[in-house]
């Protein structure tokens, strides 16, 4: 399934929402990684503050992937907030 973020914010809840769906603690994903369980708390809770690299560790230990394509057309009349 597709997810999609348009704000730091969304992917925190993204990554918080893949995470508990998995039924992995924050422990558990980071220590797959290599990361401490609060730089994971620290990710889905403000994830502007973390590095692209960081950001990548997490998202390998949640077996997710980053995708980039071009935005698609909007739904009329519903406000998304981006950057």
């Amino acid at each position: 399934m597709d997810y999609v973020a348009r704000t730091p914010e969304q992917l925190g809840q993204l990554l918080r929402s893949c995470r508990a769906q998995r039924g992995i603690t924050q422990s558990l994903a980071g220590a797959k990684v290599g990361l401490k369980q609060s730089t994971v708390s620290g990710i889905e809770l403000d994830a502007s503050r973390s590095s692209v690299e960081t950001l990548y560790k997490l998202l390998s230990s949640l077996d997710l992937e980053l995708v980039l394509r071009d935005k698609q057309a909007r739904t009329p009349g519903r406000s998304q907030r981006e950057w």
